[in-house]
């Protein structure tokens, strides 16, 4: 079952989707990134998988894109918004894992603890703006202080596993993935699976959260 819901917060208005989970124990908040929305293939393919895992997955739009602007605000900004979101996240009584791809990632890593999540899923962590490996942001994922999961492309120019630093987190590589998990005709993994290995990943370690 699928539902819609407005939060209110100080950001403006966000927009959450909801996918029920089977007997869920669990819901994973996912936000999307500074370019584009919760259509994202990697988390669509989450809200199709892991509802009949026993999570419920909550797609969140940040204010900014519900008010249908094209650029994402300061980060500040969007860490507004998803705490202003996080009561309605709370709400069904589960845990919650906060997560997100890209940008929506920074910001799970960011507010995570603050929040009371139960782990922080990255998807496409944005290391390093492209082609910048000396503008790091590797703090904000090594400072969680949560059980942390990053899914990363291994083509993504945002970072590529092969530059994450040592830490306390677990890391999925999506081979020949570019930033959004788009794998090339070529590639031996084709599109599907490529997104099954993603869902598979992320399903394993959520289910030894429980």
């Amino acid at each position: 079952m699928t539902k819609y819901e407005t939060v209110s917060t100080d950001a403006g208005e966000a927009r959450i989707t909801w996918y029920a989970g089977t007997r869920p124990w669990a819901v994973l908040a996912l936000g999307h990134g500074a370019g584009g929305g919760v259509e994202a293939r990697d988390l669509q393919a989450l809200a199709g998988g892991l509802p009949a895992e026993g999570v419920t997955v909550a797609l969140v739009e940040q204010p900014w894109r519900v008010a249908g602007k094209k650029v994402a605000p300061a980060p500040k900004t969007l860490d507004t918004g998803w705490r202003g979101l996080w009561p309605a996240l709370a709400k069904p009584g589960l845990p919650v894992i906060a997560g997100g791809r890209s940008a929506g990632a920074r910001v799970a890593c960011r507010t995570g603890r603050e929040l009371g999540a139960l782990a922080v899923l990255a998807l496409s962590f944005p290391l390093h703006p492209p082609g910048r490996p000396e503008r790091s942001r590797a703090e904000e994922l090594l400072s969680t202080g949560l059980p942390t999961l990053v899914v990363q492309g291994g083509n993504d120019p945002f970072g590529r596993p092969g530059e994450y630093p040592e830490g306390a987190y677990g890391l999925v590589e999506i081979p020949n993935g570019d930033h959004g998990f788009a794998v090339p005709k070529r590639a031996p993994l084709g599109q599907d699976e490529a997104l099954a290995l993603l869902v598979s990943g992320v399903t394993e370690w959520i289910s030894a959260l429980r």
